[in-house]
């Protein structure tokens, strides 16, 4: 190894929910240290999830498991070229990465349709369980590349 082993921080559940991953998204979320701003933001979309007649909590779930990846690929130089070696995604990267898409898809959304961040994040995360959306559209581009660098699979570490 190069350098040291970097230690897990490890954060606080949110205070409503009592959620480690819903403290994540805020923390995702949050600029300039500004958090109450990002719990206004979060806590309003599920607020709209709540006004539509779901479970706030159990449909971030499901958005969080149907976009977060099974397998990725990963550079891997060998004999002075570089391959796309596909490699399992562990559940922590899986995690960081479906909350990292799910808000970069929801911040793409546009203005029209959608007054505030949390409509939009709102929206995606009801996307996101039904399996559409540009965060579950990531995810299939993350599957396709590993899957047509398959034939590398060998090169894993």
């Amino acid at each position: 190894m190069r350098h040291k082993k970097v230690k897990k921080r490890i954060t606080n559940p949110d205070t409503i929910h009592n959620s480690m991953v819903v403290s994540k998204l805020i923390n995702y979320i949050m600029k300039d240290g500004k958090k109450t701003v990002a719990q206004k933001q979060v806590y309003g979309a599920f607020d709209v999830l709540t006004e539509k007649g779901k479970d706030p909590l159990k449909e971030f779930d499901l958005a969080l498991t149907n976009v977060g990846p099974k397998v990725e690929v990963k550079a891997r130089r060998v004999g002075g070229a570089n391959y796309q070696v596909p490699v399992e995604v562990s559940p922590a990267r899986r995690t960081s990465l479906a909350l990292r898409w799910i808000i970069e898809a929801a911040t793409k959304r546009p203005n029209k349709e959608y007054h505030t961040f949390s409509e939009k994040l709102a929206a995606e995360i009801i996307d996101a369980t039904q399996n559409l959306g540009d965060a579950v559209r990531k995810r299939e581009i993350a599957l396709k590349q590993a899957e047509a660098n398959r034939a590398f699979s060998h090169f894993r570490w």
